[in-house]
């Protein structure tokens, strides 16, 4: 009988997104193939802090008393040894066993800034431990709205223009930025944070007074605030991308049905929708009321989904991503809203409308790790020279 595969199963985070992080952290811990995986469920605090227990596997742990449940839990961080990845009890204690497990590939499923953004992605990089979804500059480029349209506009992938300001410059000159604004977009205007996504931080303005408040609003987010214009009469359908660089195919698409013009956190996460399973609050992206398939004509969808795969292309996204569209209703234009580079619920039920279940969506998630690290493995990090020999930096600061 083959050995499973041990995957770490990252979830939590230092981000406004941390909720949805574990709901969907935990629906993958649940639907990976017991047959192959073990899965270990790997919760990141708020405080960035890692944690390993048994209780952290299950949803309704989360429920409660976060600082019991942690008390309750152990402390860990990962660490290679010998190209083995560990997880460590941190601090390590004198008479314990202080390696408690190790895992072969991790499953990152977090969301938002200090995780999705890169920042995860290159420590586990770093530890040379495999993990599954993008990688370094596509998870940075995907979470950061203004750098990922430029590079799509550039690959001839259709955008809205934008503006974008950071905290400092509102703060020194209000008057030139709502200038600027009304300068380069017209009313009304969609206000968001530039690296944030589940709809937090955004507002729609249809005036000035509207827009200061959009602004100050957005800017206890993000420090960097992008502006657009709003498509008025406008519908959204949203379309996964799964691969890598040799090649990525897109899933059926959708149309989420809001309750307002801009699909708010709620509609996303707390709706209880219908033709979810069960309408459980616990079903994240799963249990957004839509429309599957989207009621889209063949000629939108076959364009929607060329201009998914070629926005996961153009990032050199890699893994399971979720494209977000604008349609004008009245011209039928579309226009790509954002990429979210660790979708949530993984986008699975977009796949399973394509006849690909959750687990195996989730085995090809790890397979796409695997045939990256073993890549990697092949490149040559080392160049032999003799730089060092006879340096001496002479005893004095900066002087060599």
């Amino acid at each position: 009988m083959a050995l499973k595969v041990n995957v770490g199963v990252l979830f939590g985070g230092k981000s406004v997104e941390h909720e949805v992080s574990v709901i969907s952290g935990l629906q993958a811990y649940r639907n990976l193939d017991q047959e192959k995986y073990r899965p270990i469920a790997i919760y990141i605090s708020k405080k960035g802090e890692m944690y390993v227990g048994d209780k952290l596997s299950e949803i309704s742990s989360f429920s409660g008393d976060i600082n019991a449940l942690l008390k309750e839990s152990t402390r860990v961080t990962l660490v290679n040894d010998g190209g083995k990845i560990n997880i460590v009890r941190y601090p390590a204690k004198t008479f314990a066993k202080n390696i408690l497990d190790t895992i072969d590939v991790a499953l990152p499923v977090v969301h938002g800034t200090n995780v999705e953004d890169g920042t995860l992605s290159g420590f586990l990089h770093s530890i040379s431990c495999p993990y599954a979804g993008c990688d370094i500059l596509s998870s940075a480029l995907g979470m950061d709205k203004y750098a990922a349209k430029m590079i799509m506009k550039a690959a001839g992938l259709p955008v809205l223009d934008c503006v974008v300001f950071s905290r400092r410059e509102y703060q020194l000159g209000t008057e030139k930025v709502i200038g600027k604004i009304e300068a380069q977009t017209r009313y009304p205007v969609i206000v968001k944070p530039v690296n944030l996504g589940s709809s937090v931080g955004i507002k729609k303005a249809s005036d000035k007074e509207a827009l200061v408040d959009a602004l100050e609003y957005a800017f206890e987010f993000a420090d960097r605030v992008l502006v657009e214009n709003a498509v008025i009469n406008m519908r959204e359908i949203n379309c996964s991308v799964l691969g890598d660089k040799d090649g990525a195919k897109a899933s059926e698409c959708e149309e989420p049905i809001n309750h307002d013009e801009i699909l708010s956190y709620a509609d996303k996460y707390l709706s209880g929708g219908k033709g979810s399973k069960g309408g459980s609050k616990s079903a994240g992206m799963a249990d957004t009321k839509r429309l599957l398939p989207a009621p889209i004509s063949d000629e939108m969808k076959i364009k929607v989904q060329e201009y998914a795969v070629g926005a996961f292309m153009s990032l050199g996204c890699s893994g399971v991503s979720r494209v977000d569209f604008l349609v004008d209703k009245d011209t039928d234009e579309i226009y790509i809203n954002e990429i979210n580079t660790i979708p949530g619920s993984l986008s699975f039920y977009l796949w399973e409308a394509t006849g690909l279940k959750y687990p195996d969506l989730l085995d090809e998630l790890i397979r796409l790790a695997l045939k990256r690290e073993r890549e990697e493995e092949k490149l040559n990090f080392s160049f032999d020279t003799n730089i060092l020999s006879g340096v001496s930096l002479g005893g004095a600061k900066g002087k060599a």
